[in-house]
């Protein structure tokens, strides 16, 4: 186990901070690290001269940072240090004393035991006990506020969010992307955040309160500005309306099943499953998990699937195509396909163009085969509106969605495929998913119809996807032999209508 104190112009109290360690701890083959965070007085110096003197009970390391690295930057050198050098945990106290190290055998105990990953030790916890242990009324308020808000929007059940008194498992450290977390104070509440994403446990044990006087060197506004600010970011990234890549720690576990079926609610699929006749044979171009062709299976007489990569569930194909899209040409004709699903996939291609072309390549003459097709729209009212503000956020999914190659409104859209030799039959805006992030099914259908509505007014403003259907063309070369065709017989029926006249 790593003791790791933080400490700036913490000469005063180092040492005391040092002694009040348990010799308890030795039984976990304890080192003691300070990093003195380029500190203005002899607090380096100080750590030290108990390093040589050789009398402390635990290995002790003591390190000095040339350049002011801010508390957040100065945990991140010893989490780094706790990884590197094998250790199981890494305890986090201030070099100030305001965190009594005497808690920690007690701290540990979770941790131990398997059930924790992380363990603050909560100053809240006990009724009053802080106020009883010096906290400011005012630290006390904004504590509870701050916490509270952070509890609704994050999902979280702590009783506090701002204790600096801390114990991480490094093999939890190592999976979270901390080295991209703030360098200031709120990096505590960007590493809880991450923890929560992530899936960690976090247990938390009552300590005592300790006010004395120590310097504090936060700006409360701005730290309270900065924690509002950070956990609203977190759950707007949960929208998919922003994206932070230090709160990016959800990793998809299923290559392939990276969309959430949108079958009860008014959405590309739902309408999608409305297109199939009976008995029809439908192509379903980007199949991802399957769970489009199990709705399908009771009307459509044949489905086929294509992808890059294998369905997670194939038993509801009856075909399927291994093949990546952005090669040409198509790997199937469609001559006895009566519809084909183009489903959220047309942004993701390295050349739209280039496909759908060779999708018009692959429709043979006189095919009757209908295509619908399904986009974001980036003229919908969100977007347009983050970038009045400067903003223009990527995402996991959404509308700006990482892996999206191309963007559309519903005129560029429309003329990709009217470029490409298709004729468009009919148009229709999407509203939002809604149900995905309003649970409430009462006003899940209240906001979709007020957005339906909107979209009736506006539509290149207020849909939040594109749904259209479109019909291939016939080819040049398919028009020349239709015209060949024709004027042989023309010339056929010459004779006899020159014997006819005469």
């Amino acid at each position: 186990m790593l003791v790791f104190i933080v400490a700036y112009n913490a000469e005063k109290t180092i040492t005391q901070v040092l002694t009040r360690i348990p010799n308890a701890l030795a039984a976990f083959d304890t080192e003691v690290l300070i990093i003195d965070d380029a500190s203005q007085d002899r607090t380096f110096e100080t750590g030290e001269a108990v390093r040589r003197a050789g009398a402390f009970p635990f290995n002790l390391t003591v390190l000095v940072n040339p350049v002011n690295q801010g508390y957040g930057g100065n945990q991140k050198l010893g989490f780094l240090y706790a990884i590197e050098n094998g250790f199981d945990y890494v305890a986090l106290i201030h070099g100030d004393g305001q965190y009594a190290p005497e808690a920690l055998p007690d701290l540990l105990l979770p941790l131990m035991r398997g059930e924790a990953d992380a363990v603050f030790g909560s100053r809240m916890m006990r009724t009053l006990d802080a106020i009883k242990g010096g906290m400011p009324l005012y630290k006390y308020v904004g504590n509870r506020l701050l916490t509270a808000y952070q509890n609704l929007v994050l999902g979280a059940r702590l009783s506090e969010f701002h204790s600096g008194y801390r114990i991480y498992s490094t093999a939890a450290l190592r999976q979270i992307p901390f080295d991209l977390n703030t360098n200031v104070f709120h990096f505590d509440t960007e590493i809880i955040i991450q923890l929560l994403l992530a899936g960690f446990r976090i247990v938390e044990k009552p300590i005592p309160t300790y006010y004395g006087d120590e310097i504090c060197y936060v700006n409360g506004m701005r730290y309270a500005w900065d924690v509002l600010r950070v956990s609203t970011i977190a759950k707007l990234q949960s929208y998919n309306l922003v994206h932070r890549r230090n709160f990016d720690v959800r990793p998809d576990s299923k290559r392939n099943a990276y969309y959430t079926p949108k079958l009860e609610f008014e959405s590309p699929h739902s309408l999608a499953v409305e297109e199939v006749k009976t008995g029809e044979t439908v192509l379903d171009i980007g199949c991802a998990g399957g769970y489009l062709a199990r709705r399908l299976k009771a009307t459509a007489g044949k489905t086929i699937g294509v992808d890059k990569y294998p369905p997670v569930d194939s038993s509801s194909l009856d075909e399927f195509i291994l093949h990546d899209l952005d090669q040409v040409p198509f790997p199937r004709t469609l001559a006895d396909v009566d519809l084909v699903l183009l489903l959220d996939v047309i942004e993701h291609l390295k050349s739209p163009e280039g496909f759908v072309s060779a999708l018009r390549d692959a429709a043979e003459s006189g095919s009757n085969v209908r295509i619908v097709v399904s986009t974001g729209n980036v003229g919908f009212v969100v977007p347009r509106l983050m970038l009045m503000f400067g903003q223009f956020n990527y995402g996991k999914r959404g509308i700006l969605d990482l892996t999206h190659t191309r963007l559309f409104t519903f005129a560029s859209l429309r003329r990709l495929f009217e470029e490409s030799g298709f004729a468009v039959e009919s148009v229709r805006g999407i509203p939002a998913p809604v149900p995905l992030v309003v649970h409430n099914k009462v006003l899940a259908r209240l906001l979709i119809s007020i957005n339906q509505l909107l979209i009736g007014i506006a539509r290149a403003l207020f849909a939040y996807q594109i749904y259209m259907r479109v019909k291939p063309l016939p080819t040049l070369g398919t028009l020349l032999t239709a015209s060949r065709t024709h004027s042989r017989a023309r010339a056929e029926a010459i004779p006899r209508a020159v014997a006819e006249i005469s």
